[in-house]
C-alpha cells in the first residue's frame, strides 16, 4: 500500500479546510445580506445558514484533527476534545437531514394526510427542527460522554501517535452507542430521499414525453433537489462508513487507508456545500458576485 507524504497530506488538508471554510461561508454572507435587505429570512435560508456554521466548525474540527496526526500540534488526547467533534458532527448531520426533508415536503407530492401537513407546516417548523438538532446533538453527546470506556495507553497511542509518550486520562465512544446515535437521521434521509425518487417518478410519467417537459419548471426543481439529495447520501454513507473504520481500529495509523479516511471525513462538509450552492440559483449568483469582487480587489 503507498504511503501518502506528509507534505502532500498537509497541502491536502489545507486546500481542504479553504474550500470548505469559502463554500460554507458563502452560504451564511449571501443569507446574511438577504436578511440585512428584506428584514426577514426564509425558512430554507434559516436552515442552510445554520447548517453551514456547522460545516464551518467541523472543518476547524478536522483541520485540528489533521495536524495532530501529522504532529504539528501536540495535544493530550481528552475526553472534552472527543465530544466536542461529536456534537460538531451530530448537530451537522441533523440539520442535513432536515434540509432532506424539507427539500421532499416542498416538492413532492403525496395525497397522505401526514404529508399534506408536512408541506403546510415545514416552514413554521423549521425553527423548531434546529433547535431539535442542537438539543439533539448535546442529549446524545452527554449520553455517549457519561458511558464513555477508557481504554489502554498502549490501544490509543498505537491509533493516534506513532510515537505516543503521554497520554492520560483517555476516553472512547462505545461503538454501538455511537452508531445508534447517527442511525436515526440516516433513517430519515434515507425515507425523504425514497419519497422524493418516487415523486419524480410519478410526476414523469403524468408528463407522458420526456422531451416535452424538458421546459418545466417544476421538474427542474425535482431533479435539482433530487441531485443534492442524492449526491449528500453518497458524501454521508462514506462519511458514516469512515467513522465506523476509525472507531474499530480496523486501519493501521499512517496507513495509505487511514489517511484516505482522514480526507474523506474532511470531503463530506466541503463537497456537499458546493453542490448546494450550484443547485441554488440565488447562492450560485451570489457566489459569482463574491469572485467577481474579490478578483477586483487583486
Amino acid at each position: 500500500m503507498p504511503e501518502v507524504h506528509p507534505i502532500v497530506h498537509f497541502l491536502w488538508a489545507v486546500a481542504q479546510f479553504l474550500t470548505g471554510v469559502f463554500a460554507n461561508s458563502i452560504i451564511v454572507v449571501a443569507n446574511a445580506t438577504e436578511l440585512k435587505k428584506q428584514r426577514k429570512v426564509a425558512p430554507l435560508d434559516l436552515l442552510l445558514s445554520c447548517l453551514a456554521t456547522s460545516r464551518i466548525c467541523l472543518q476547524l474540527v478536522i483541520f485540528y484533527i489533521h495536524l495532530v496526526i501529522l504532529s504539528l500540534v501536540k495535544q493530550l488526547i481528552r475526553v472534552e476534545n472527543f465530544l466536542i467533534f461529536l456534537f460538531v458532527n451530530d448537530s451537522g448531520l441533523w440539520l442535513a437531514t432536515w434540509l432532506g426533508v424539507f427539500y421532499c415536503a416542498k416538492i413532492a407530492t403525496f395525497p397522505h394526510p401526514l404529508f399534506l401537513w408536512l408541506k403546510r407546516r415545514i416552514g413554521k417548523l423549521v425553527p423548531w427542527l434546529i433547535l431539535e438538532s442542537v438539543l439533539g446533538a448535546a442529549v446524545s453527546t452527554g449520553v455517549q460522554g457519561s458511558c464513555a470506556l477508557i481504554f489502554s495507553e498502549e490501544f490509543v497511542g498505537k491509533f493516534f501517535f506513532r510515537n505516543a509518550t503521554e497520554i492520560q486520562g483517555v476516553y472512547i465512544m462505545p461503538l454501538a452507542l455511537f452508531i445508534t446515535g447517527v442511525l436515526l437521521p440516516l433513517i430519515l434521509f434515507l425515507a425523504s430521499a425514497l419519497l422524493l425518487i418516487v415523486s419524480l417518478g410519478r410526476h414523469t410519467q403524468q408528463m407522458g414525453a420526456v422531451a416535452s417537459s424538458v421546459g418545466d419548471p417544476r421538474r427542474r426543481a425535482h431533479i435539482r433537489a433530487l441531485l443534492s439529495l442524492l449526491s449528500f447520501l453518497i458524501l454521508y454513507c462514506s462519511h458514516y462508513s469512515v467513522t465506523i473504520l476509525l472507531s474499530c481500529q480496523v486501519l493501521e495509523f499512517g496507513s495509505f487507508a487511514f489517511q484516505l479516511c482522514t480526507w474523506l471525513a474532511g470531503t463530506y462538509p466541503s463537497a456537499h456545500s458546493i453542490i448546494l450552492i450550484l443547485g441554488n440559483p440565488k447562492l450560485k449568483q451570489n457566489a459569482k458576485k463574491f469572485l467577481l469582487r474579490a478578483k477586483c480587489y487583486q
